[in-house]
């Protein structure tokens, strides 16, 4: 039986781009080779794409600061019927890569998870693995999450919308709104990802610099209030032949630090644990994975996404919608694989799953 070919696409232009390389790895090591043949490739932190390598090992070598390397050949890519990528070199020669199956976009943040590279896939008319243009932009976006949680009526965290021409503009508006949060208030980029550029907010006197940090990671900003309280998150996987989509058990974030930044998720092991599943009762874990499903839906999400919730200690609505994460961590220790290994479903099947959903989608602008 001939193998499926999935291009395992890895690196990327955003600052998560050492974590998409230990994705990849985590990936190749797992994958059913009896199944699927692996095609890697790589994007260089410069947007330049380049042949990868199914080297496990050596995409692991330099940890949470590994880096793809450009070297003489290239990766160019086709659009349109019988479309294709080809490797081209100095010397201008080309060769294809060959049939591709199917994309496995292991990227996060931008230009990887906020539907830019989706609709690449899109226009070349090949599947590919997670959730579509619209899904991953808006999921992308901090500020459109909050857009589409509200229309499905999802209780959503408190915040101010800080982009810059608004704090350019009206600087003092900014602060007014933000002073009727309730302290502390966590300062983020809109629309990057692993927790770069966000800020802890104790006073307003610290406002300001905050906003200025996280403009240099994106010029769209957030102002969120602190939600004191567990911080729950659940799997989301979709179905297949018109099948709704399902739940992980819970898992929880418990954090030994002061709170869940890039450092801590990636560097400072002993800054967090992951309590899987969380210790819940069954009617409010019920209700939190039917929620978490209601978000997928809303979302017109396909594959895979973590949802991530504030569950507070009182107040009318308990559960609180985070944020949504349409291509969340995928190493084998990630919380999303974990979530569905505790669920009974191992990480080599998840991502025979993930795959075999992505070959069954009819093509069409997603």
């Amino acid at each position: 039986m001939e193998k499926i070919r999935v291009a395992l696409v890895y690196g990327g232009m955003s600052g998560e781009h050492s974590v998409s390389c230990l994705t990849a790895a985590s990936v190749m090591r797992a994958i059913d080779r009896d199944l699927y043949e692996v095609v890697p490739i790589a994007i260089a932190k410069d947007g330049t794409w380049v042949p990868g390598i199914d080297d496990p090992e050596g995409l692991e070598a330099n940890g949470p600061h590994g880096e793809v390397q450009v070297g003489e050949e290239k990766i160019i890519a086709g659009f349109g019927p019988g479309a294709e990528f080809c490797v081209v070199n100095e010397r201008k020669e080309m060769r294809s890569l060959g049939r591709i199956d199917i994309v496995f976009p292991l990227l996060h943040g931008p230009f990887g998870e906020d539907g830019t590279i989706q609709g690449l896939f899109e226009m070349m008319g090949i599947p590919y693995v997670g959730c579509g243009v619209f899904a991953s932009a808006a999921g992308m976006d901090k500020h459109f999450t909050k857009v589409v949680l509200e229309e499905a009526g999802i209780p959503f965290t408190p915040y101010v919308l800080a982009d810059a021409p608004r704090w350019a503009n009206e600087p003092d508006a900014v602060r007014e709104e933000a002073s009727r949060l309730k302290f502390p208030l966590y300062v983020k980029p809109a629309r990057a990802g692993s927790s770069l550029g966000i800020s802890r907010v104790a006073n307003m006197e610290d406002l300001d610099a905050a906003i200025e940090v996280a403009h240099k990671v994106d010029s769209k900003v957030l102002i969120e209030q602190g939600i004191p309280g567990r911080e729950i998150e659940c799997a989301v996987l979709g179905g297949r032949e018109g099948r709704g989509p399902r739940a992980s058990v819970l898992g929880e974030i418990v954090l030994t630090s002061q709170w869940y930044d890039f450092e801590t998720k990636y560097e400072d092991n002993g800054g967090f644990r992951m309590q899987i599943p969380a210790k819940l009762p069954e009617d409010l874990a019920a209700e939190m994975q039917e929620m978490a499903c209601r978000v997928f839906t809303a979302f017109d999400c396909e594959g895979l996404t973590r949802v991530d919730f504030f569950l507070t200690e009182e107040g009318p609505s308990r559960v609180v919608v985070n944020e949504i994460n349409t291509m969340p961590g995928f190493t084998n220790v990630s919380m999303y694989p974990a979530l569905w290994e505790a669920t009974g479903l191992p990480y080599a099947e998840l991502i025979n799953e993930l795959c075999a959903q992505a070959a069954s989608r009819p093509a069409g602008r997603r």
